[in-house]
C-alpha cells in the first residue's frame, strides 16, 4: 500500500502541501488523516476489464485494491460564525477517474467550502458541498446501486442551510459539478452524469425539505433542476448549454434506538436536445430523452461495536427504444468498529446498473469485498 501511495504523481503531493501549510500556519485548524482499501472477489461478472473480471478473480482469488490517503481540514469553532472543511484524496481508492477529474490524475478535492453562520440555525456555504438531495447509504459502494447520479454527489457552488423547529431545509445553486471547464467528478457517485469528452451538468438548483413530525420519523422532499453542456464539441466556444435535466425524491427515514429503516423514490429526466455533437457520438443514448425511476430502501440494526445492514433497490426506464430489464440490486453488509476506524464485510448481487447518461442497462456482477479503514 506504501508503495502505491508513494507512486502517486508528485503534483498530488504539491497540492497537499499547499493545503496543509497555511492552515498549520494558523490557529484554529483541525488536521487529521485516514487511509482506506478494500479486498474484493469478483464471482460473476459481464465485464472484462481487471477489477471486474470473474475469471480472473477465479484464477487469483480475488485482490486487496485502491488504495487511498485521505487528509481532513476543519475549523475547530474558534472563528465565529466562520467555518472551512476540506477533504483530499489521493490513490486509486479515492472514487475518481482521472479520465473525467480536473487533475488528470488519482488525486482529487472531495469537498472544499468556506461556511458563515447567518443565524444561529443557519448558515450558508460556498465551494464544493454535499449536494442536499434525498439521504445516503452506510458505504456508499455497493449499497449506492441503482442510484447512480443521485446518491453521494458533492457539487461546486452555494448552499443556504436552515432549521426551523422540526424542520429543515436548504435551497442551492449548484454552478458546476466539479473544478474546472471539463470535469464531471462528483465524487463519490461518478460514472453517471457524462464524461470530459461527452457532457456534464451545470447550473443547477436544488431545494429540499424534511420533517421530522415524531421523534424518529422524518419525511422529506428533494428537487432539482439544471442544464447540462456538450462537452463533445470540438471547439470548446460552441459548447453551449442546450440539455436540461430535473428529478425529484420523496424520502422517509426511521431512526429508533438500535433500528434504521430508510427509502427513497427518485424520477428523473434528461433532455439532452440540442446537444448535437454528443448525440452525434457512439457514447449517445438510445433517445435523446433519458427517463428513469428508481426505488431505493435500507435496513440496518445497531449491537454495540456492530451495525448490520441491506441496502437494495431496483430500477426502471422509461426511455423509448431502451429495452432493458428492471436493474436490481441487494447488497448486504456488516461493519464493525474496532476503534481507530472500521471494518466493512459487504456482498453486491446486481442484474443491470445506470449508465453515464443517466440511463438503465442490463449487467450481471456479484462480488464480495472487505473494506479496512483507519483515522488519525
Amino acid at each position: 500500500m506504501r508503495t502505491r501511495i508513494l507512486a502517486t504523481p508528485c503534483a498530488g503531493f504539491v497540492a497537499v502541501a499547499a493545503l496543509c501549510s497555511p492552515l498549520s500556519a494558523h490557529a484554529g485548524a483541525e488536521l487529521s488523516a485516514g487511509v482506506w482499501w478494500v479486498y474484493q472477489n469478483i464471482t460473476d461478472s459481464d465485464f472484462d476489464a481487471p477489477g471486474l473480471n470473474e475469471d480472473l478473480d477465479n484464477h487469483t482469488g480475488g485482490s486487496f485494491a485502491d488504495p487511498a490517503f485521505i487528509l481532513y481540514a476543519d475549523d475547530d469553532g474558534s472563528h465565529g460564525p466562520w467555518h472551512f472543511s476540506a477533504e483530499t484524496r489521493i490513490g486509486t481508492g479515492s472514487f475518481t477517474n482521472p479520465s473525467t477529474n480536473n487533475s488528470g490524475d488519482s488525486f482529487a478535492v472531495h469537498k472544499a467550502w468556506i461556511g458563515y453562520d447567518v443565524t444561529d440555525n443557519s448558515s450558508l456555504k460556498v465551494g464544493k458541498s454535499q449536494v442536499p438531495f434525498g439521504w445516503k447509504t452506510v458505504n456508499f459502494w455497493p449499497g449506492d446501486g441503482v442510484q447512480g447520479g443521485y446518491g453521494d454527489q458533492m457539487d461546486v457552488g452555494l448552499k443556504y442551510s436552515a432549521d426551523a423547529g422540526d424542520i429543515h431545509y436548504d435551497v442551492a445553486y449548484y454552478h458546476q459539478d466539479d473544478w474546472g471547464e471539463d470535469s464531471t467528478d462528483t465524487l463519490d457517485d461518478n460514472g453517471h452524469w457524462g464524461s470530459s469528452s461527452t457532457y456534464r451538468k451545470i447550473k443547477t438548483g436544488v431545494v429540499n425539505l424534511d420533517w421530522t413530525y415524531m421523534e424518529g420519523h422524518t419525511v422529506g422532499a428533494s428537487y432539482q433542476y439544471g442544464r447540462m453542456q456538450d462537452l463533445a464539441e470540438a471547439d470548446p466556444a460552441d459548447r453551449d448549454d442546450s440539455g436540461t435535466h430535473y428529478a425529484y425524491d420523496l424520502h422517509y427515514v426511521f431512526e429508533s434506538g438500535p433500528f434504521v429503516a430508510k427509502y427513497r423514490y427518485i424520477n428523473a429526466r434528461r433532455d439532452f436536445s440540442g446537444m448535437d455533437a454528443f448525440l452525434a457520438s457512439a457514447s449517445a443514448p438510445v433517445d435523446e430523452v433519458v427517463k428513469t425511476q428508481r426505488h431505493v430502501g435500507e435496513l440496518g440494526y445497531r449491537h454495540n461495536s456492530w451495525f448490520y445492514y441491506i441496502d437494495a433497490g431496483v430500477a426502471m426506464t422509461d426511455t423509448s427504444g431502451n429495452d432493458s430489464d428492471d436493474a436490481q440490486y441487494y447488497a448486504p453488509g456488516v461493519r464493525y468498529n474496532y476503534g481507530p476506524g472500521w471494518i466493512y464485510f459487504e456482498y453486491l448481487w446486481s442484474n443491470g446498473d445506470i449508465d453515464t447518461s443517466g440511463d438503465v442497462y442490463d449487467s450481471d456482477f456479484k462480488a464480495a469485498y472487505v473494506a479496512f479503514d483507519f483515522y488519525f
